[in-house]
């Protein structure tokens, strides 16, 4: 299996289950705030967006729409 078949299996998975993966990565983005100075704050929350968006997932599925 290649690095492209492994991709899209995760987003697969992601897409059959968008409301945990949206809770987990929202969970690590939280525990990053914490971890790094405020000032980082909009940097974790690009990070969070862009895992969202290479998994497939829109700002609809955040919001649990």
């Amino acid at each position: 299996m290649g690095f492209d078949d492994a991709l899209n299996k995760a987003k697969d998975a992601a897409g059959q289950h968008s409301d945990q993966v949206n809770q987990g990565i929202d969970r690590a983005a939280d525990e990053a705030k914490n971890r790094v100075p405020d000032q980082h704050d909009g940097k974790v929350d690009q990070a969070a967006d862009a895992a969202r968006d290479q998994l497939g997932l829109n700002k609809d599925d955040k919001a649990g729409n």
